[in-house]
Formats: structure tokens, C-alpha cells, sequence
């Protein structure tokens, strides 16, 4: 799905919810937004996989009606948010009734360095030199996410992926 028929399906699901609701977008999809030429297969989005909100509910029940591949991805259990998350979230835009912002760049950098993919490591390089995140921020957020893994089920190679990343950069 490439950035028009994203924001075209994101209209026609914002068309189902109340005014003023807010969606929270990570993954490919979100880069897809911040202008990434790699398409997105589905758009993912911050939510509780097991107990959806109603907001979420609705959401899903019409992509299904369009045959959209969504899914709530409840990003707070499987990394350690960094701090000042929050702060970082990119507002996109309105669509229809539906506020769509990206989660926080870094947040979602550390879930792709975590995870190690070839793809992850070409979304991250696009988030360095789109200026959304810097690597020595993320590696310094990667370190610390490290004292707090016996919480979280991180990559036991993390640090040989952010390696990787870095070779990758230069």
C-alpha cells in the first residue's frame, strides 16, 4: 500500500469513528506516512491485541469489510518505551473523525533493532537520514533498554544488531 491508498483507507476507517479519535500508527504503515518508499503491507497500530478498545473494535471490524490488513500491536510489552516517548509521537494528519499520529520514531527504531531484519535495518537508516532519529540517541536508548530486558523479551543479539546497523551506515 503506498502513501496515497494508505491515506485514502485511512479516511474511509475514519469515516466509521467519533470526532476527535486518535490513532496511534507504528511499522511499516507509519513509514509509509513519513514518506518511506518501501510500501506497507497492513497498518499496524498501538492497541491491546487480546482486549481491543471500542475505538479499535470499530476500526477493525470495517478494515475487515475492506479487506485491509490491520492489527493492534501492544508495542509496551515487547520493548521498553524510552523516556519521553510521548513527546515524540508525529501528528500526520485528520482523517475523516480520526487524528492519525506515528508513535515515537525511537520507539519504534528500538522495536526494528530488536527484531534485526534486513528491512528493519533499511526503516531505520531511513529514519536517520529523514532526521527523525539520530543513531547515537537510539544506541544510547538501545543500552539502556538492555538494563531493563528481564522485563521484556528482547533479542538476545540486540547489541550484534545495532553493530550491524552501524556497518550499514557507513
Amino acid at each position: 500500500m503506498d502513501k496515497a491508498s494508505l491515506e485514502s483507507s485511512l479516511t474511509i476507517l475514519g469515516e466509521q469513528v467519533p470526532p476527535a479519535s486518535r490513532l496511534f500508527l507504528l511499522g511499516g504503515s507509519a513509514l509509509t506516512l513519513l514518506g518511506s518508499p518501501r510500501p506497507s503491507l497492513d497498518i499496524d497500530f498501538v492497541g491491546d491485541d487480546i482486549h481491543p478498545n471500542e475505538l479499535h473494535r470499530a476500526l477493525i471490524a470495517k478494515a475487515k469489510e475492506m479487506k485491509l490488513q490491520v492489527e493492534a500491536v501492544p508495542i509496551e510489552r515487547f520493548i521498553p518505551l524510552p523516556d519521553g516517548n510521548e513527546q515524540r509521537h508525529i501528528f500526520i494528519g485528520q482523517f475523516a473523525n480520526l487524528d492519525v499520529y506515528v508513535i515515537d520514531p525511537y520507539s519504534i527504531a528500538l522495536s526494528k533493532v530488536d527484531r534485526g531484519l534486513l528491512a528493519d535495518f533499511d526503516d531505520i537508516i531511513f529514519l536517520i537520514k529523514k532526521n527523525h532519529i539520530t543513531l547515537e540517541e537510539l544506541e544510547r536508548i538501545t543500552k539502556n533498554a538492555i538494563s531493563k530486558a528481564g522485563k521484556f523479551d528482547l533479542h538476545p543479539d540486540i547489541l550484534a544488531h545495532l553493530h550491524e546497523l552501524k556497518s550499514r551506515l557507513k
